[in-house]
């Protein structure tokens, strides 16, 4: 069944006058907002999108023990967030530069309906831009400073150890990293300035996926990054989330045709939090540890991912309907990280 994806803008999410960065690549996947829902009747599941947060407190009953019921985005987030979790579709080999702006600033990301955090954003939205290139490919990443503290990228994965991003870039310091793209798979880069837990929980990271040069198989694809939020100042999380906002997910579903193949780029960013995991409901995928490998290391429902760990799953929904997926560590589920994938 094709897909008619709906129009892209500029989608004020970062408070201080700061957008998110605009979307970026063409996918056939895309998020299920409120107007283009299939009109077909789908499984009756009441997915909590019109309680409001606010008026919801510890004591009030049921609908205070729902999903989404507390940690839910602001009523303001009506829009697409395509370029956060659709990766730009994959390039032929090039034997030139690919050239990526990974600029810090900093601004204020409302994580749930009321709750704000200050954050150090690369490119301007957290988690950062999703890098993408073919394995063997020549890579120049620029930052440039804006934040009022010293910043730097690290990048996992095989790359020369000069471009490893110790070194401190200080306030309107500009860095620049070359290297070439590899190993084949999926690998975060991060802040690696000390005190480490704060610039990772204050949402510096984002996900570089490296293809291999013969293409994987055709699928819908999306990257899934949990995110966790000391709103607090405790040293623990208390909002989680898939790349950035609280139950987003739920409220705005991923939305793929019944049957074809599905590929999530799995990361797991948390701080303060020793495992998490990802489980899939009602349906099993095959397993590619760290996406490095060609074929799959098992068949499963669930992953578990140690900070920093990351995984490729593939799956097909084979019936119509909604299809939950969420940490199965319950206070994340709870606390932001539910979202559904409805099949059509």
């Amino acid at each position: 069944m094709s897909l008619r994806r709906r129009d892209l803008f500029r989608f004020g999410g970062l408070g201080g006058g700061i957008g998110l960065i605009g979307a970026a690549g063409w996918s056939i996947g895309k998020v299920l907002g409120p107007k283009d829902r299939p009109a077909a009747a789908l499984p009756a599941l009441d997915l909590d999108c019109t309680t409001d947060p606010a008026t919801v407190s510890a004591s009030a009953g049921p609908a205070a023990d729902r999903y989404g019921a507390k940690f839910a985005p602001a009523a303001y987030y009506a829009g697409s967030r395509d370029n956060l979790h659709i990766p730009p579709a994959r390039a032929p080999f090039s034997s030139d530069v690919r050239e990526f702006d990974l600029s810090v600033v900093e601004t204020t990301l409302e994580v749930a309906v009321g709750q704000n955090v200050k954050v150090w954003a690369y490119g301007g939205s957290v988690p950062g831009p999703i890098i993408r290139a073919t394995v063997g490919e020549q890579l120049k990443i620029t930052l440039a400073n804006h934040a009022e503290i010293a910043h730097s990228i690290h990048f996992h994965g095989a790359h020369d150890v000069m471009q490893d991003g110790l070194e401190r870039v200080a306030t309107g310091g500009n860095q620049v990293y070359q290297f070439e793209a590899g190993p084949v798979g999926l690998h975060p880069y991060h802040c690696h300035v000390p005190p480490y837990a704060r610039h990772i929980t204050k949402g510096m990271y984002g996900a570089m996926i490296v293809d291999p040069r013969e293409p994987r198989p055709a699928a819908h694809e999306f990257v899934l990054c949990l995110c966790g939020f000391d709103t607090d100042g405790d040293g623990r999380n208390d909002v989680y989330t898939w790349n950035g906002l609280a139950g987003y997910y739920q409220r705005f579903p991923l939305k793929v045709p019944m049957g074809e193949l599905v590929r999530i780029y799995l990361m797991n960013m948390l701080e303060h939090d020793p495992v998490a995991s990802f489980h899939l409901h009602a349906q099993t995928f095959d397993l590619y540890r760290s996406g490095t490998s060609l074929t799959p290391h098992e068949h499963t429902d669930i992953v578990a991912l140690g900070p920093a760990e990351r995984a490729m799953i593939e799956f097909r929904l084979p019936r119509r309907g909604r299809y939950m997926f969420h940490p199965h560590q319950s206070h994340m589920a709870e606390r932001g990280a539910m979202g559904w994938i409805v099949a059509i």
